[in-house]
Formats: structure tokens, C-alpha cells, sequence
């Protein structure tokens, strides 16, 4: 024992002062530990021999302590449910030193405003998280895993894993995934920072990210020691045939989103994804796309991958955050061969591996097309909102009050204002009516450059709160 004479275990941790005996050491220890709140109301105590044995005291010694504080009204005692925490009143309880504690102070009463509605983008639905089909996954990939899925494994991920996402996305991205080049990650954040990391390592010093485009991938990027320069977006996508022009000759790299761009929700024209792919042949570079929501489409046929058509030039990244959702921290990318022994390095020394349980399950859940079913149900309730959205914003449209661009895919639109409007009053002026919306500018490389917007994400409400958000996002616009 040392001079702190304590126990430690799943049940209970207590430390006792010095020059105490063991019993009033025990009953103090036990006092504070309950008046910090470490140990809540009904909270069960090891038995009297369990204790005993951990203490290396007399089970009479601990027995004694309970017993003192059964009394004072710190712990209950109940035939067959052992001995509790009881539920103290602060006013009435000893304090440790036997002083009767101060009353409580007044409650001042909860001045927090209301909760807000949220029409943000990037956020899925959580209500949506496939439980049963998950649960059952787990259940059946783990009762079949062999022994080695529970040791270290492949920096890569999982096997499994990545021969039913080479067929997934071969099927529905068409994406040309040979298993030995998937890298799996913990998501596309990770995805983005091992790719910069293999840049910067490669002596790439400036990559070419659309604009608009999220600020917090391109803080990604910057954090790995790379330059950033901003690559125009327009109705036709990323402004590749700008990759040649003053400014941009020195990237080595372009980041693109070319299903669905994001912000915009404008789709890659094949111009310039020929364009795309030429740059990247005569120049060595590196294209990474990310498709981040191209399971979600409404109104057109699927746009495929540009790695498709551009496997050697091409990092393809996606992830599970938008179809299942971002409790389960699973990404990939499909790896040029040039580039694989690289990223499968940095991906060993960022964390070596990503967990196996849930590689397993979403391996499970894709072969036995449970995610196709899922994403086919989500896809069909994310287009009810659009079209919910469509409908309420008609009115202003029609006035020409606003645009509305960007809806054939995905859980966005962007919402385009007149040129004199004050985005962010717009903003504002939201918030005030107790709704959260995002503007454009924060999106852009230079904020307030480029016309007014708001980017608005219909994923977030729940389903019941989706028309009150609308009408909320209405008034905000000027409409009745």
C-alpha cells in the first residue's frame, strides 16, 4: 500500500487522506466522492467482501463504514440490490466534516434561447441511421470474421471491406477499383490530409481547390504545408482549362467535387473533365475527387466518376457520412498505383490502421446489398425535402426574388440573391426568426467576393420540422 492507500477497479476508485484510520478514512473517501457527484444516485457499491479484499482491510471495517453512512443518509441498504448511492438532499446531508452544508443557492431561472432550426449543409439526417440493418451486419460479420480481422491487419483496411467496395463502386460510380488500391480511412478528412501529406513529400507546394468551395478543406491542405490557389467554379464546374493560366501553372494538385460541386451544385462538364485529365497527363499532377454526396441524385441519370475514365491520374475519396451517417468513421480512396506506396505509408504512421468491426459490418452490409436498399429509402426521403423546398421557394422565385440552382443532386441547394441584397442581413435576419442558414461568402477563397447567396441543406431538420424550418427560411428571403 502506498501513503494514498487506495483502491482502483471497474466498480470503484476512492483515495483516502494519510494519518486517518482505515474505517474513518473509508467513510470520508466515500463522503466526498458522493457530494462531488463521482458517485451518482444509485450507483451500486462493491459488496463488503469485495471491498475488503481490494482494501486488504477486515470486511467488519467496510461493513462499519456502511453501515455510518446508512445512517447519515449517503448510501441505502436493500435486501437483494446491495448497497446504493441513495438521492441526497444537498440542504439536509452532513458535510464530510460533520457541519451542516449551506442551503442551497437560488436557481436562477433558464435564460437560454430557444432551441434553433437548422438548414445547414453537409449534415444528413441522423434519424436516418440504418440500426437494424447495421446491428444485424455487426452480428453476422462478426460471428464469421477469422481470428486474424481482431489483430493488427493491413494499414489498407480490411480485405473484405475492400473487395465489396472495389465491386460497389465499380457498379454504381463507375470507378476502376482494384481491392490492392484501396486505402480505407477513418473518412475524407483523413483521406484529404494523408494525400497532402504524400504532396508535400513529393515536393507538390501548390494545389488548385475550387472556388467557392468548403474553407475547411482547404485548411486541410494549408495544414500540411501546401499552398492553396483558387481554381473558378461556373454552370460548368471547376474552370479547368484555367489550370495552364498565370497563377495556377505551379499547382500540382486540384481538388475537385465533380459530380455535385460544392457550393454550387453544378456537375463537371465533359469538356472539362477532358480537360481535367489532359493537364494532369502532360503534367505529372494529381487530381483528387471527392464524391462526397454521389449516391444522392433526382432528377438525371448517375454521373460517373472522372476517375473512370482516368484511373493513373486520379485519387477517387468517398465516404459513409452522408448515407449512413458520421457516427460511423469509415472512408476510401482509390489510389493511383504511382502514388499507393506512399499513402499507404502515411496512413500507417497517421494511426496504422482504421478499426475492423466496422469494416466488417459495412463489408456485410454491402454485400448483401442492405446499403443499396438503404441508400435507395434515404434518397427518395431527401428528395421529398427538395421538392419541398422547390415548392415553398416558388412564389419568390417566380417575383424574381431569388435563384434557386444546384437541385438534381444531392442535400444542398444554393439559393441565389439579387446583387444589392445584403447577404449577410439574410443571414441575420434568420438567426433572429430562430433558423440557421449559411451564407455563400463564407464558402468563396476571398469572403465577399462574388455574388450574394445562401447555401441551404435540407438533410439536417427532422422530419416533422422540416415545413416550419421552410416557412422560417421564407420570411427570411422577404416572403409571406
Amino acid at each position: 500500500m502506498n501513503d494514498q492507500w487506495s483502491t482502483s477497479g471497474a466498480d470503484l476508485h476512492l483515495e483516502m487522506g494519510d494519518g486517518t484510520g482505515k474505517r474513518s478514512g473509508l467513510e470520508g473517501a466515500l463522503r466526498d466522492a458522493i457530494r462531488a457527484g463521482r458517485l451518482a444516485p444509485g450507483s451500486r457499491l462493491p459488496s463488503t467482501r469485495a471491498l475488503a479484499h481490494d482494501l486488504g482491510c477486515a470486511r467488519g471495517t467496510v461493513t462499519a463504514a456502511y453501515d455510518q453512512l446508512v445512517a447519515e443518509g449517503y448510501l441505502e441498504a436493500r435486501a437483494g440490490s446491495g448497497t446504493r448511492v441513495a438521492a441526497l438532499d444537498a440542504a439536509r446531508v452532513p458535510s464530510a466534516r460533520g457541519a451542516p452544508q449551506a442551503p442551497p443557492e437560488r436557481r436562477v431561472p433558464d435564460l437560454r434561447p430557444v432551441r434553433m432550426l437548422r438548414l445547414v449543409p453537409g449534415s444528413p439526417d441522423a434519424t436516418t441511421f440504418p440500426g437494424a440493418a447495421w446491428s444485424r451486419s455487426t452480428r453476422a460479420a462478426l460471428a464469421t470474421a477469422p481470428t486474424e480481422a481482431f489483430g493488427a491487419g493491413d494499414p489498407r483496411g480490411r480485405p473484405e471491406l475492400r473487395a465489396a467496395l472495389a465491386e460497389y463502386l465499380a457498379r454504381t460510380r463507375g470507378v476502376v477499383a482494384d481491392p490492392r488500391r484501396i486505402v480505407v480511412t477513418t473518412g475524407y478528412a483523413q483521406s484529404l490530409a494523408l494525400v497532402a501529406q504524400v504532396l508535400h513529400g513529393a515536393d507538390v507546394r501548390h494545389v488548385a481547390m475550387e472556388d467557392p468551395g468548403l474553407g475547411f478543406h482547404r485548411e486541410i491542405v494549408r495544414r500540411a504545408g501546401l499552398e492553396v490557389r483558387a481554381l473558378p467554379v461556373d454552370g460548368d464546374g471547376a474552370r479547368a482549362d484555367l489550370l495552364a493560366g498565370a497563377g495556377l501553372d505551379e499547382v500540382g494538385a486540384v481538388v475537385v467535387t465533380p459530380a455535385h460541386q460544392y457550393p454550387t451544385g453544378s456537375t463537371l462538364a465533359p469538356a472539362r473533365r477532358h480537360a481535367l485529365l489532359d493537364w494532369a497527363r502532360s503534367t505529372g499532377g494529381l487530381v483528387i475527387e471527392d464524391d462526397y454526396d454521389g449516391e444522392f441524385r433526382y432528377d438525371r441519370q448517375p454521373v460517373g466518376a472522372v476517375q473512370g475514365i482516368g484511373p493513373d491520374e486520379v485519387v477517387y475519396a468517398g465516404s459513409v457520412s452522408k448515407t449512413i451517417g458520421p457516427a460511423v468513421r469509415l472512408g476510401w480512396m482509390v489510389v493511383p498505383e504511382r502514388w499507393l506506396d506512399a499513402v499507404v505509408d502515411a496512413k500507417t504512421h497517421a494511426d496504422y490502421r482504421t478499426g475492423s468491426a466496422d469494416q466488417l459490418a459495412l463489408a456485410h452490409l454491402i454485400e448483401s446489398h442492405g446499403y443499396d436498399r438503404h441508400v435507395r429509402a434515404v434518397r427518395g426521403r431527401y428528395r421529398r425535402r427538395r421538392d419541398l423546398l422547390v415548392g415553398r421557394l416558388a412564389g419568390l422565385v417566380g417575383r424574381g426574388a431569388v435563384e434557386v440552382s444546384g437541385i438534381s443532386a444531392g442535400l444542398h441547394a444554393l439559393i441565389g440573391l439579387p446583387g444589392a441584397v445584403d447577404e449577410a442581413a439574410v443571414v441575420q435576419r434568420a438567426a433572429d426568426l430562430g433558423l440557421e442558414v449559411t451564407g455563400l461568402a463564407e464558402h468563396r477563397h476571398v469572403p465577399g467576393e462574388g455574388v450574394p447567396g445562401l447555401v441551404v441543406g435540407y438533410g439536417t431538420p427532422s422530419e416533422p420540422e422540416v415545413p416550419r424550418a421552410l416557412d422560417l427560411l421564407v420570411r427570411a428571403l422577404g416572403g409571406p
